[in-house]
């Protein structure tokens, strides 16, 4: 689902989490720690889906030291149209293997991780 648009898990990750951001940006340092990598793997990572049309940098006009990343338009169609697959995918391994009690369970015990929040990861 991800190879046909030629993305990395991480870059499914920082889309997703753009995606998810308010006008659909966050600042360098912030996707950083929520993806769990340094300023410079987040760089690296950015310069990727940079350069594939993605995402954009964005100065901040109040302080010059910050720089968001913030989804294109093409990003955002992206990310829309993978997330999608991912869902179904996912639908379709764990509702092989667990009941509907069991899907319901699971449901309930991630949505009690950190960060996972109770928004829909239905598509």
């Amino acid at each position: 689902m991800l190879t046909p648009r030629g993305l990395t898990m991480s870059d499914f990750e920082a889309l997703l989490h753009l995606s998810k951001a308010d006008d659909t940006r966050l600042r360098r340092i912030d996707l950083a720690d929520r993806l769990m990598l340094t300023p410079s793997g987040v760089t690296r990572l950015l310069d990727g889906l940079g350069a594939a049309g993605l995402v954009e940098n964005v100065h901040c006009e109040d302080d010059a030291r910050v720089t968001w990343a913030r989804l294109t338009e093409e990003g955002v169609e992206t990310i829309q149209c993978v997330g999608v697959s991912h869902a179904k995918r996912l639908r379709e391994i764990f509702e092989g293997a667990l009941s509907d009690a069991e899907v319901a369970q699971l449901h309930e015990l991630l949505g009690r991780l950190p960060g996972v929040g109770s928004g829909s990861c239905t598509g």
